[in-house]
């Protein structure tokens, strides 16, 4: 005898438990999609950052983009294309005088020193040692390596051109892109904008275009330290006869731009070109850099960043040290510009403002 089939039937589901049914769904499917968008902006991070710093550099010099199409020739001037043409037409002039005119003398001289290194070294080393303290002291080591450097350094140009190659390439990818950003710069910031509720984009549009305001005082800001510095080594150089005066404080200048390491790199050309005469030149560039970089941090960089981008000399120090550790010399550049965006939308959504009480508005 069969028994016969129970028929089990499926208990339908109320509003309340379907809704939360298509909450749990929605969360898990959100919780993925946020976890696999941050996959792939870590494994596309250098391409998020080029085009993250080209968007921030068409912001810095959209200024002087501005700047160049308010001159008039009678009832003409310059468009927005024209205008970022002479841009960059003005900046490749001024790198080409500069290479024509000053690395010349430059390349001829280090190419006098490699050739004669290996016999001008061991001279070097027979005077240093022939000094009462350092006589004690075991230089063969050292005579080697200097005898082997100048063989060794057209293999060491060689296998680092690859190395070079790619940061060229990454250099023409941020100059191409802030071009583009530049020209549609505009369109790509709504597009940006249409992602957020349209009752929030006013607010938002207000407080970036009050960053775009501040990051682009930035520029100038810096331009005057660079300007400063450059005219302030120009003269000290010139006092103390350093080999190539001009060529250096032009250096020393436009280096500025790169916190931290343009001065050590400059810094370290100068120092070289003065230890090539005398130890008296060394020592007074180490003093006057010395003076120099005290009055800078202490007294310029705080007043002119704080009336240009009204930032702290805390602020900026801080952002300088966290944009030299997330992204190096790249990061260092774009610190105080980075550092002016995340202080103006903290302002606008984070900072609470007080509002005056009951007692305040009877008074």
């Amino acid at each position: 005898m069969t028994s016969p089939e129970v028929a089990v039937e499926a208990v339908p589901l109320t509003p309340v438990q379907e809704a939360r049914t298509r909450s749990i769904r929605g969360s898990i499917i959100f919780a993925f999609a946020i976890a696999l968008a941050l996959l792939i902006a870590y494994l596309m991070r250098e391409i998020l950052l080029l085009l993250y710093v080209s968007a921030l550099f068409a912001v810095v010099l959209s200024p002087v983009i501005h700047g160049i199409m308010r001159f008039h020739i009678k009832n003409w001037h310059p468009g927005k294309g024209l205008a970022i043409f002479l841009l960059m037409l003005s900046v490749g002039a001024a790198a080409t005088l500069f290479f024509a005119f000053a690395m010349p003398p430059v390349l001829h001289d280090v190419q006098a020193l490699i050739s004669e290194l290996p016999t001008r070294g061991p001279q070097l080393l027979d005077k240093v040692h022939r000094v009462p303290f350092a006589s004690h002291l075991n230089f063969s080591g050292l005579n080697a390596k200097l005898q082997g450097f100048a063989s060794n350094f057209a293999e060491y140009l060689f296998l680092s051109i690859s190395g070079w190659a790619s940061k060229l390439a990454d250099v023409g990818a941020v100059i191409f892109l802030t071009v583009y950003f530049m020209l549609e710069g505009d369109e790509a910031y709504h597009w940006v904008l249409s992602f957020f509720p349209k009752s929030a984009r006013g607010r938002l549009n207000t407080a970036l275009l009050r960053a775009d305001v501040r990051m682009g005082k930035w520029l100038l800001g810096q331009g005057g330290l660079m300007l400063i510095l450059g005219l302030c080594s120009l003269i000290v150089f010139v006092m103390l006869k350093v080999r190539y005066a001009y060529a250096l404080a032009v250096l020393m200048g436009v280096l500025n731009i790169v916190p931290i390491v343009g001065a050590m790199v400059s810094m370290a050309l100068v120092l070289l070109a003065a230890a090539t005469d005398s130890w008296e030149k060394v020592v007074g560039v180490v003093v006057f850099y010395a003076i120099y970089a005290q009055v800078e941090t202490s007294y310029l960089t705080p007043r002119i960043m704080k009336s240009s981008v009204d930032l702290s000399a805390l602020g900026v120090l801080v952002a300088l040290l966290m944009g030299s550790k997330l992204a190096g010399v790249i990061g260092a550049m774009i610190a105080v510009p980075t550092a002016v965006l995340v202080s103006v939308l903290i302002q606008e959504y984070v900072v609470k403002n007080d509002e005056p009480g009951p007692a305040e508005h009877a008074s």
